[in-house]
C-alpha cells in the first residue's frame, strides 16, 4: 500500500495573504513528497477546537500565525526552548501522540543573517527597534549567538522594559528618542517595527552615523528594500532584507512534518519575490 500523504497547514485569521503555501508547495514538489500544505482561516473563538481535532483531521502539524500564536502556546502539551523564551508558538507537530509547540522565528532571523551577512553575531552591541513579538524572537536569537549587549528602543517605554525584564542581563530598555545616541557604536541594527512597510516612507532612525562595519536588517519584506535599508545601503553598510527570515523559519517545520530538510534556494526566493509584486 502507498504511504498516506501527509498534511500540514498554516492557520491564521485572516490567512489569504500568506506566502507559506507557496514556500512549502515548492519544497514538496522539489523533493517529490506526496503531501499537502494548506492555508486555513480560523477565527479566534474556533481555534481551540481546530487544534484539538488536528490528529483526527489527518494533520501532521502546521504553522500558526496572527492572531493565534499565544493561544497555540497555551494549548501545546510540550514546548521547545525557543517558544518558552519568546512566549509564542508558530509551529505545531506531534511527538509520541503529544502536541508540541515550537517557535522558529529566531532560527529564521539568525539563518537569514548567516546566509547574507556571515559573522553578524560579532557585531555587537545590537540595537533593536520595537518591542513586539518579533522583537522577542530577535532578542532570543541574538542572545543565543552570544551578543551580550542588546538595547531595545520603543515608542512605549513600558513594553521595552517588559522585554528587558523577560530576557535579563545585557538587555536595556530605552525610549525611541534615545536611539540616535546609540547609533555611533551600534554594530547591528534591527528594525522590528512596521515603519517602512506598505509604502510608508518614514525612517525610524538615521543609519548614516553608524560605524563602517555595521549590519542593518529589517524584518519587513514588503517592500524588499525599506527606506531604512535604502539609507543604510547608500551609506555603504551591509544590509539584509526580511524575506530570508520568512523563508528560513519555514525549514524546521517542514522537516518535522515531512521528514526531509529543505533548502532555501535562489529559485525559491525568486518565486516569492515575484509573488510579492501581486500585493502584500
Amino acid at each position: 500500500m502507498a504511504e498516506t500523504a501527509r498534511r500540514a497547514f498554516v492557520v491564521g485569521h485572516p490567512i489569504a495573504h500568506s506566502r507559506s503555501p507557496k514556500i512549502h508547495g515548492y519544497w514538496l514538489a522539489q523533493l517529490g513528497i506526496a503531501g499537502s500544505y494548506e492555508a486555513v482561516d480560523v477565527a479566534p473563538a474556533d481555534f481551540a477546537v481546530f487544534v484539538k481535532d488536528l490528529a483526527r483531521n489527518g494533520f501532521a502539524g502546521g504553522n500558526v500565525t496572527i492572531p493565534h500564536k499565544q493561544a497555540a502556546f497555551a494549548l501545546a502539551e510540550l514546548r521547545d526552548k525557543a517558544a518558552e523564551a519568546i512566549g509564542a508558538v508558530n509551529t505545531l507537530w506531534f511527538e509520541g501522540g503529544r502536541l508540541v509547540g515550537g517557535n522558529t522565528d529566531a532560527h529564521g532571523f539568525a539563518a537569514n543573517l548567516d546566509q547574507h551577512a556571515p559573522g553578524w553575531a560579532a557585531n555587537g552591541p545590537a540595537l533593536v527597534l520595537g518591542a513586539g513579538g518579533a522583537a522577542r524572537a530577535v532578542i532570543h536569537a541574538c542572545q543565543q549567538r552570544g551578543i551580550s549587549e542588546i538595547r531595545v528602543v520603543n515608542r512605549t517605554l513600558e513594553r521595552a522594559e517588559e522585554l528587558a525584564h523577560r530576557f535579563g542581563p545585557g538587555i536595556s530598555a530605552h525610549p525611541l528618542a534615545a536611539a540616535p545616541e546609540f547609533l555611533p557604536e551600534c554594530g547591528l541594527l534591527i528594525n522590528t517595527t512596521s515603519l517602512g512597510m506598505h509604502g510608508n516612507s518614514e525612517i525610524p532612525v538615521d543609519p548614516s552615523v553608524m560605524p563602517d562595519h555595521a549590519v542593518v536588517t529589517d524584518i519587513v519584506y514588503v517592500p524588499l528594500e525599506t527606506p531604512l535599508l535604502a539609507a543604510a545601503r547608500a551609506r555603504g553598510l551591509k544590509t539584509v532584507d526580511g524575506l530570508g527570515m520568512l523563508l528560513h523559519q519555514a525549514v524546521p517545520g517542514f522537516q518535522r512534518w515531512f521528514g526531509r530538510r529543505p533548502q532555501v534556494t535562489p529559485e525559491l526566493r525568486a518565486i516569492i519575490v515575484a509573488d510579492l509584486g501581486g500585493g502584500t
